[in-house]
């Protein structure tokens, strides 16, 4: 066990961290903080809920200067949710310094951007789009920063940013240390790391370090037409305190958060297409419970970290590995325990037999529940609501009422009436899905059995000629030459820039 205390922090740190309830390192910080502490480029090949944030967050607050003013380190992640959680987080371990953490993403209002730049902070956490716009703009000076961050570079490089990558690296300084953290490392993502790092230590957390172990994974095989409906008997059995149900499609997320409505759940959906007022209401009503049910696509539920989710449903099982462990992993946090159920059509069996493979993990198969049990479910909540209820003290005004009820009727017929009246019945107002197709992937997309999810490292052992770390010009290869006023080429990502920065 390695605590926060074994890196030598300063003093303001660990009691920022010990505030957090952070006790002991894990595994990606263990091995990450001491090297970036040194200032040296690493790669760290991690899944979310692993504390990567703070594995990078720690060095951060730790190594910059807290009495100057100027942007001294950048974080770029994929989506603004992310910018969001990371600034948050950054900012908690900076709260006993004098540094501060300013997300920036693309749907917020730029003059706002400007406005809060003015008011220095040290660290800027941005989607690449939006940093481009004010590096175009001179709102953010790049002469100062001494650390970049790559945050879930795979994901970035899934969304169409890794031209806005390239650019932004060739502009900062080329002293700066590089921190990039991937759960993958695909070609492109090598490319970035053997150009615009140097000799970066590769740090790896295996698969069996990021399959939570306190997450129930549990698949039923069912019909395409019977989904909604077993849906809807599993939250009436389980009664979840918060619950994310993923979708395919912005479609399917539209369509089932609207047939949960209808049939009396508290459910919102979330997805690329919605502007940043509606997706932050959105949030902010599941955080506080005011909705149960979060209805998200893959991209939209990207860097969410809501504590007390207890449920994840899969509604669509999902295209690989790394999409099923970034969902399940929305539960099962802080030591707590989740249930994770994915559905799967019998065209889709092969297909979830190679996430275990991928996952090193079997999710349990479970019978489709009947509508009996689905009865059953809450009545036994209706009977722990008043168990609940009858431990307080404050009972005493009904008493009397309860006394006069019993003169005219037994307390066995009272009690079922009671029962009755707080049992949620299986509501069955008819609702019409659109079909999804099942969902074939190519085996080639899933790694050999024991390799994990984590992707290859792709031979960064060998030394590439040490960066100046001075003011000269760093080498570039053709493709990657300075701008001259022509348009930069763009990605093969079709998708408007919008729907990329979510």
């Amino acid at each position: 066990m390695s605590t926060f205390l074994d890196f030598g922090l300063h003093q303001s740190v660990v009691k920022a961290l010990s505030n957090m309830g952070f006790e002991e390192a894990t595994a990606i910080q263990v091995q990450t903080v001491p090297v970036a502490l040194q200032g040296r480029d690493l790669i760290g090949q991690a899944q979310t809920g692993t504390g990567k944030t703070a594995a990078f967050g720690i060095p951060l607050i730790e190594r910059l200067n807290e009495n100057s003013g100027n942007i001294q380190g950048v974080v770029l992640t994929p989506t603004r949710e992310l910018a969001v959680q990371v600034a948050e987080e950054i900012n908690k371990i900076a709260q006993f310094k004098n540094i501060s953490a300013l997300p920036i993403y693309g749907g917020q209002d730029i003059t706002r951007q400007i406005k809060a730049l003015k008011k220095r902070p040290q660290i800027i956490v941005a989607t690449p789009g939006r940093f481009m716009d004010h590096m175009r703009r001179k709102t953010i000076r790049l002469d100062s920063i001494e650390i970049v961050v790559l945050d879930e570079a795979d994901e970035m490089l899934n969304m169409g940013f890794i031209d806005d990558i390239k650019e932004i690296l060739q502009e900062v300084p080329d002293n700066r240390q590089t921190l990039l953290f991937s759960a993958t490392m695909p070609r492109a993502i090598q490319e970035i790391a053997q150009q615009f790092m140097t000799e970066p230590t590769l740090i790896s957390v295996k698969s069996k370090e990021v399959t939570v172990p306190n997450i129930e994974q549990q698949y039923m095989e069912v019909a395409e037409k019977q989904k909604f409906d077993v849906l809807c008997r599993l939250l009436d059995i389980h009664s979840p305190e918060l619950a994310i149900i993923f979708g395919r499609t912005k479609r399917r997320v539209d369509e089932l958060s609207e047939a949960l409505t209808k049939r009396g759940y508290g459910a919102e959906g979330i997805h690329g297409d919605l502007n940043q007022a509606k997706r932050d209401s959105v949030l902010r009503k599941f955080k506080e419970g005011t909705i149960e049910v979060l209805v998200a696509t893959d991209v939209a539920a990207r860097g969410l970290d809501i504590s007390g989710v207890t449920h994840v449903f899969n509604f669509d099982i999902p295209q690989d590995s790394e999409s099923y462990v970034h969902r399940i992993g929305r539960t099962g946090r802080a030591g707590k325990t989740g249930l994770a159920i994915t559905f799967v059509t019998s065209r889709e069996i092969d297909h979830l037999r190679l996430i275990e493979r991928a996952t090193n993990r079997r999710m349990e198969r479970r019978s489709v529940p009947s509508m009996a049990e689905a009865m059953e479910g809450q009545q036994r909540m209706a009977i722990e609501k008043i168990l609940e209820v009858s431990g307080r003290d404050n009972l005493q005004a009904y008493k009397t009422l309860a006394e006069q009820l019993l003169e005219d009727v037994d307390s066995v017929t009272l009690v079922s009436a009671a029962l009755k009246l707080l049992t949620k019945e299986p509501d069955m107002t008819p609702i019409r899905l659109t079909e999804e197709a099942p969902l074939r992937v190519s085996k080639k997309k899933f790694p050999p059995k024991g390799k994990g999810t984590s992707g290859t490292s792709g031979g960064y052992g060998a030394k590439r000629p040490q960066r100046p770390r001075t003011g000269e010009s760093r080498p570039r290869s053709g493709e990657f030459r300075p701008r001259t006023g022509e348009s930069r080429p763009r990605s093969n990502d079709s998708r408007p820039r919008g729907e990329r920065q979510r």
